[in-house]
């Protein structure tokens, strides 16, 4: 089933994850370098990856919501979508009230504002491993005609899902 928000032929929310992921995933080194070192920098590097991450998981979230609302009804499929997207919800949640704690002092974050980080990345690995259920095994966001020789996406040619070369 292919994304309903796309960009040049590939899903925008599958292109735009990598930042939420990587920002909010990656501050929680910073937090236990802060915890380790004692240094500011380290809890305010952590403060400004938080506040990235927050807004591009809520743009990103757009566009996953845009693909869910394109999945049939009554299939695993929006099952598993709903529970993905709810849970990177709350991990939104938890990484911007971890925020908003942190506010005060950046250089010197309180043991909640970290502990909800760490929260936030445990269930943002379990609603990652639901998105790759919903791509790798329930193929949503996968071109209807994708295949080893499908033509490049940006040609507009179209497929025909089975194997070898395809004609345009």
């Amino acid at each position: 089933m292919q994304a309903r928000a796309r960009l040049l032929g590939h899903p925008v929310h599958q292109m735009l994850i990598v930042f939420p992921l990587g920002l909010l995933g990656g501050s929680i080194i910073f937090d236990i370098t802060y915890l380790v070192r004692r240094t500011g920098n380290w809890g305010e590097t952590a403060f400004w990856m938080i506040a990235v991450g927050v807004i591009s998981g809520l743009v990103a979230a757009i566009f996953g919501a845009i693909d869910w609302l394109a999945i049939p009804g009554g299939t695993r499929a929006k099952r598993i979508g709903m529970l993905h997207g709810v849970g990177n919800v709350v991990v939104v949640v938890l990484f911007a009230v971890s925020w908003y704690l942190r506010s005060g002092n950046p250089r010197a974050p309180s043991t909640t504002a970290i502990v909800l980080s760490f929260v936030g990345v445990a269930l943002a690995i379990v609603t990652g491993w639901l998105g790759g259920e919903l791509v790798g095994r329930l193929g949503v966001g996968v071109d209807d005609g994708a295949h080893l020789d499908a033509p490049n996406s940006i040609t507009h040619r179209t497929t025909t899902g089975g194997p070898g070369p395809t004609a345009a």
